[in-house]
C-alpha cells in the first residue's frame, strides 16, 4: 500500500528487461525513497533531494500515512513559478464558447481565466479554496465525479464531465442555468465590495 512504501522504480531501470528474456527481480531496480513531513521547508527538501540524488519524495503525515508525492520539478516551481516542458499537457487557457451559451474547458482551467470569460461566479471563500475548475468540481461533489455526471454550483452553473481519469477531470462542459432563489456569488461579491 502507499502507507507501506519500500522504494520506487524508475521506468528506465525496467526497460532493459523488456523483451530481453532476462529474469526480472524488483529488488534489483528498487531505489530508496525520501520521506518528508508536510511542514519541511521547500528549500530544505530540495537540498536534501539533490544531496541524495533522488528526484522524488513521499510526503507523510504525523501517523506515517502517505499524503502525496513531490518531485524536484514541483519544488523548483514553488520557488520560481510554473515551468513548462515537453511533458506538460497544454492547458486550455479560457473556456471555449460553443452553441447556446455552452462552454467547454479543461479541469486545469484556472478560476481566474474562467471568471474572465463568464464573469464572477465564486465567492471569496470558494476562490480561496480552489485554483482550477477541476478543484472546484471536486469540492462541490466531494469526490471525483464520473464521465457524464453533472455537478451543480449554487449560482446555477452546471458542469458536465466529458472526460475524467481516476485522479482528475480532463474535459468538461459548462452551462448556466437559472440560479436557485437567493443571492448569487456576483451579488455577494457586490455586497462585500
Amino acid at each position: 500500500s502507499l502507507d507501506d512504501t519500500i522504494g520506487m522504480v524508475h521506468m528506465k531501470d525496467v526497460m532493459p528487461y523488456w523483451n530481453s528474456g532476462r529474469k526480472f527481480h524488483l529488488r534489483d531496480v528498487l531505489r530508496r525513497v525520501i520521506f518528508a513531513a508536510p511542514t519541511l521547508p521547500v528549500l530544505d527538501l530540495l537540498l536534501d533531494m539533490r544531496r541524495q540524488r533522488v528526484h522524488m519524495a513521499l510526503v507523510v503525515d504525523e501517523f506515517g500515512g502517505t499524503d502525496g508525492l513531490v518531485t524536484i520539478e514541483d519544488l523548483v516551481e514553488e520557488i520560481v513559478g510554473e515551468i513548462e516542458d515537453e511533458h506538460d499537457v497544454q492547458t486550455m487557457d479560457k473556456p471555449v464558447p460553443k452553441a447556446d451559451g455552452v462552454f467547454e474547458a479543461t479541469g486545469r482551467t484556472t478560476i481566474e481565466a474562467f471568471e474572465e470569460t463568464l464573469g464572477p461566479v465564486l465567492n471569496d471563500e470558494e476562490r480561496g479554496e480552489v485554483d482550477t475548475l477541476g478543484g472546484l468540481i471536486f469540492s462541490l461533489a466531494g469526490r471525483i465525479p464520473s464521465r457524464g455526471e453533472v455537478v451543480r454550483h449554487p449560482t446555477g452553473l452546471e458542469f458536465e464531465i466529458l472526460d475524467v481519469d481516476p485522479r482528475r477531470i480532463r474535459r468538461l462542459r459548462v452551462r448556466r442555468r437559472a440560479p436557485p432563489d437567493g443571492p448569487t456569488a456576483t451579488d455577494r461579491a457586490n455586497e462585500s465590495g
